[in-house]
C-alpha cells in the first residue's frame, strides 16, 4: 500500500502513512509528524504618508471630508476627489484624515502616487495594480490590464481597504483602480477638478487657502511661537507675500529656521526686492516654482498661451470677453480654454463668468508671459485688451449718459464682442467692478505712449466718476488723461480732460484745486472759441465758490455761465447752473432768500432736463425741488417728490444719491416731527454713505442720534426693556 509519496531527484521523499511493497516482519507502527504551521501572510498594509509636522487647521476641511464619506450612497464604494491647485496641502489633507478612518478599514490602507506632473510622464494602472495587489498578497499577477482590474476588483470585493490615489492626472487613471464591493474606499488628490468622475459617483471638496490665523499657526510651528510674537508685523507681512499657500509658508519657515539669528524682516525685504517664487525655496529643489511649472508644462499650447496672456493683461478680475480680447481668439474657444485652466486650478472660478488669480499664481503666469511671448505680441495683447475696456465702457457712457459722449474713439483692434451687460443698471455695475482695472488699463495706455487711447478711456469713465463718486479714483486717471491728452496735442480731450477732472476736485472737497483747473479750462476755450466749453468752466468756477461759502463770487460765475450756454444754445448747461443757484437758494432759506426761491430755479431746470432727454439731472433738480418744497412747508408734496427722485436712482444702482436723497427725506421728516420715518431714512443713508464716504456716514449717524427718543410701546414698556409677561 501507497498512501502517497514524491521522488525528487532519485530520492523518495514519503508524506503520510506509506505501506513498503514486500516482506514485512513484526508490527507495523505510524508516527504522525507534527503539523507544521501556515506560512506567514503578509501584513496588513499601512502605507499611508506621515503627516507633516507643519499641518495646522483645516478642522473644516476634515469635517466636510467626514460628512462626503458618512452621507455617501450605500449601495456604492464612495470616491472622493479633493482637488486644489500645486501647494495647497491635498497630500497632507487627505494623508491625515485617513488616519483618522483606520478603525473603518482593518484589512488596509493602501497609498500610490500617481505622479500626474512628474516629467517622465503618470504612473499606468497596470502598475499600480500590480503594487495593489501584491501588498494584499495576491498573485501571480495577470498579463493584461483588464485581467488585473478583475483580480483586483475580485481581490478586493469582500474587503474594507481604503486607497489613496495622490497626484492624480486624469479620470483614466483612477477608473482602473476601483476597488469591488461597497466597503473600500477611494481618496484622490488632484492639481484638477477631475469632473470626468462625476459619472462614476465622485464626491467633491475643492481645498482652499490657509486662513491668516492658520498660516500663523504653521510659521510658529517651523520658526516657534516666541519668534512669530516678536516679530508679529514681519509676520503678518510675511504671511501676505505667501498667500495663505501651504508650501509656500513651510518654504519660508524652513528657511528661516535655517538662519536663526536673522531676523524675519530679511525675508520679508527678500520676497519684496526680488523674483518672489525664486525666493521660495529650498536649495533649488522644493519650490513654489517648480511646483507650478510642473502644472504649467501639461497644459494645451492653447491653453497655456491663454494663461500667460491674461497674467500679462492689466485685470485683476477675469472674464471670457477679456480672455478672447487678450488672445485674439472667438468667445467660445475662449470659453473652453478658461474651463481648461479652471479644471487645472490655474484660476479660479469665483462667480458667473468671473475667475481670478492666487497673487503666486499670476506672479509665475507672468512670469512665464515675459519669456515664453515674443514682445510684439506681448505689446498686441495689452492694446487689445486696452481697447476692449474702452469699446465696452464707451457701449456702458451710451447707455448712461449719452450726452456727454461727444468726443472720438479710435481703435487699432476694434473689438467685436457683445457688451457684458443688457440695461444702464448693468452698464454701471459693470464700471464699478471694473474700476481698479479700468485704471489699471489708463496707466499702462499711457505708460506705452497710447495718448489718444489714455485720454479716450478716461473720457468713456465719465458715469462711473459721476454716478459712483469715487474721489481718489476720478482724480487720478484724470491726471493722466490731462497729461496724455496735453502730449497728443489734442485741445478738445484737453479742455474735456481740465472740465471733467475739476469737477473729481470738487467733488472732492479739494475746491481751490477745482477751480485751478477750472481757469485752466477757460482759458482754454476762450482761445480755442468754443462757447460750450467757456460755459462749463464758468459753471465750474462758480459751483467751486459756492461749495466754499463764497455765495457771492458763485452766483456771478453762474450767471455768466446761463448766458454763455444760453447764447450758444446749449440749455442743458444753463438747468445745471440753475440748480446750483437753486441749492444756494435753498441753503439760504430764511435769511436772504426762500425756500419758494429755490422752488422756482429746481422747477426750471426740471422742465429743461426732461426736454433735452437727459433724465439723470432731471432726477436730481426733483429730489432738490422735493426738499425745496419740504422747506417751503407742503411736507406732503415734498415726500412724493423726494420718493419719486429715489426710486430713479435706485433703479439706475446710483448708491450716492440714494443716499442723500434719503438724507433730505430723513431732514424733512425730523422739521415735521415724523421721528420714525426721520429714523428710518437717516438709518438707510447712514448704511449707503458707509459703502463710500464714512465721513458723511458719520454726520448722518449724528443726526439719527439727535432725534427724539423711540416713544414706548405701551404693550412692552421701554424701548430694549423686556416686559414681564
Amino acid at each position: 500500500m501507497h498512501q502517497g509519496g514524491n521522488f525528487i531527484g532519485g530520492s523518495a521523499r514519503l508524506e503520510g502513512p506509506n505501506i513498503q511493497a514486500g516482506e514485512i516482519h513484526g508490527g507495523v507502527h505510524f508516527h504522525a509528524r507534527a503539523a507544521e504551521a501556515p506560512a506567514a501572510g503578509p501584513p496588513v498594509p499601512r502605507q499611508l504618508l506621515p503627516v507633516s509636522p507643519h499641518f495646522t487647521d483645516r478642522e473644516c476641511d476634515l469635517a466636510l471630508l467626514n460628512s462626503l464619506l458618512v452621507g455617501r450612497a450605500e449601495e456604492s464604494t464612495p470616491l472622493i476627489v479633493v482637488s486644489g491647485p500645486a501647494g495647497i496641502g491635498k497630500t497632507a489633507l487627505v494623508s491625515r484624515w485617513l488616519r483618522t478612518t483606520t478603525e473603518r478599514f482593518p484589512d488596509g490602507q493602501l497609498y500610490a502616487d500617481l505622479r500626474g506632473h512628474a516629467s517622465d510622464g503618470p504612473a499606468t494602472p497596470s502598475e499600480l495594480l500590480g503594487q495593489f495587489l501584491r501588498a494584499l498578497g495576491a498573485g501571480p499577477l495577470p498579463a493584461t490590464l483588464a485581467e488585473q482590474a478583475a483580480l483586483w476588483r475580485s481581490v478586493t470585493a469582500g474587503l474594507r481597504v481604503c486607497v489613496m490615489l495622490d497626484n492624480v492626472f486624469s479620470a483614466a487613471q483612477v477608473r482602473p483602480l476601483l476597488p469591488g464591493g461597497r466597503h473600500a474606499l477611494v481618496a484622490v488628490t488632484s492639481r484638477h477638478r477631475l469632473t470626468g468622475l462625476r459619472a462614476d459617483g465622485a464626491l467633491y471638496h475643492q481645498l482652499g487657502l490657509l486662513d491668516p490665523a492658520a498660516a500663523e499657526e504653521v510659521l510658529s510651528r517651523g520658526v516657534g511661537a516666541d519668534r512669530v510674537r516678536s516679530e508679529a508685523q514681519e509676520t503678518r507681512q510675511l504671511i501676505d507675500l505667501c498667500g495663505g499657500f501651504p508650501l509656500a509658508l513651510c518654504l519660508a519657515s524652513a528657511r528661516l529656521a535655517s538662519r536663526p539669528r536673522q531676523p524675519m524682516r530679511s525675508l520679508v525685504d527678500a520676497l519684496n526686492r526680488q523674483d518672489r517664487l525664486a525666493a521660495l525655496a529650498i536649495e533649488g529643489e522644493s519650490s513654489v516654482n517648480h511646483a507650478l511649472d510642473e502644472s504649467y508644462a501639461v497644459l494645451t499650447g492653447e491653453a497655456a498661451r491663454l494663461y500667460r496672456r491674461l497674467a500679462l493683461a492689466p485685470a485683476q478680475v477675469l472674464d471670457t470677453r477679456l480672455a478672447a480680447a487678450a488672445a485674439g481668439i472667438p468667445l467660445g474657444e475662449a470659453e473652453q480654454l478658461l474651463d481648461v485652466l479652471v479644471e487645472a486650478n490655474l484660476i479660479e472660478d469665483i462667480g458667473p463668468d468671473s475667475y481670478r488669480f492666487h497673487d503666486l499664481v499670476r506672479l509665475h503666469a507672468e512670469q512665464r508671459g515675459q519669456s515664453d511671448e515674443q514682445p510684439a505680441h506681448r505689446t498686441e495683447l495689452l492694446r487689445r485688451v486696452c481697447e476692449w475696456y474702452l469699446a465696452t465702457a464707451t457701449e456702458a457712457q451710451c447707455r448712461l449718459s449719452p450726452i456727454q459722449l461727444t468726443l472720438r474713439r479710435t481703435y487699432r483692434y476694434e473689438p467685436e464682442l457683445p457688451a457684458p451687460f443688457q440695461d444702464g443698471a448693468g452698464a454701471l455695475a459693470w464700471l464699478e467692478t471694473r474700476r481698479m482695472d479700468l485704471l489699471a488699463a489708463v496707466r499702462a495706455a499711457y505708460e506705452q505712449g497710447w495718448d489718444d487711447l489714455a485720454w479716450q478711456l478716461v473720457d468713456a469713465l465719465w458715469p462711473l466718476f459721476h454716478r459712483l463718486r469715487y474721489h481718489d479714483l476720478w482724480v487720478d486717471a484724470h491726471d493722466i488723461g490731462l497729461q496724455a491728452a496735453r502730449r497728443s496735442g489734442d485741445r478738445s480731450a484737453e479742455r474735456q480732460m481740465l472740465n471733467s477732472g475739476a469737477i473729481g476736485f470738487s467733488v472732492a472737497g479739494r475746491v481751490d484745486e477745482a477751480i485751478r483747473w477750472f481757469s485752466w479750462s477757460l482759458e482754454a476755450a476762450r482761445e480755442a472759441g468754443d462757447a460750450r466749453d467757456e460755459g462749463q468752466a464758468l459753471h465750474g468756477i462758480g459751483s467751486a465758490h459756492r461749495q466754499a461759502g463764497r455765495f457771492r463770487e458763485a452766483t456771478a460765475f453762474l450767471r455768466r455761465a446761463i448766458d454763455t450756454w444760453e447764447a450758444a444754445g446749449y440749455p442743458r448747461g444753463a438747468a445745471l447752473s440753475r440748480i446750483v443757484l437753486g441749492e444756494m437758494a435753498l441753503e439760504s432759506a430764511g435769511a436772504e432768500w426762500d425756500g419758494r426761491r429755490a422752488v422756482e430755479y429746481f422747477e426750471q431746470a426740471h422742465r429743461t432736463l426732461l426736454a433735452v432727454d437727459d433724465p439723470y439731472d432731471a432726477a436730481r433738480a426733483l429730489a432738490f425741488r422735493g426738499r425745496a418744497r419740504a422747506v417751503d412747508g407742503d411736507y406732503r408734496t415734498a415726500v412724493s417728490e423726494l420718493r419719486e427722485a429715489l426710486a430713479f436712482f435706485e433703479a439706475a444702482g446710483a448708491t450716492p444719491w440714494q443716499a442723500r436723497i434719503l438724507e433730505m427725506l430723513g431732514t424733512s421728516a425730523a422739521e415735521h416731527a415724523d421721528a420714525a420715518a426721520a429714523r428710518d431714512c437717516f438709518a438707510r443713508a447712514r448704511q449707503l454713505y458707509a459703502l463710500q464716504s464714512p465721513s458723511d456716514a458719520g454726520r448722518v449717524g449724528d443726526l439719527l442720534a439727535a432725534l427724539p427718543a423711540e416713544p414706548a410701546d405701551p404693550r412692552y414698556g421701554p424701548p430694549g426693556q423686556a416686559s414681564d409677561a
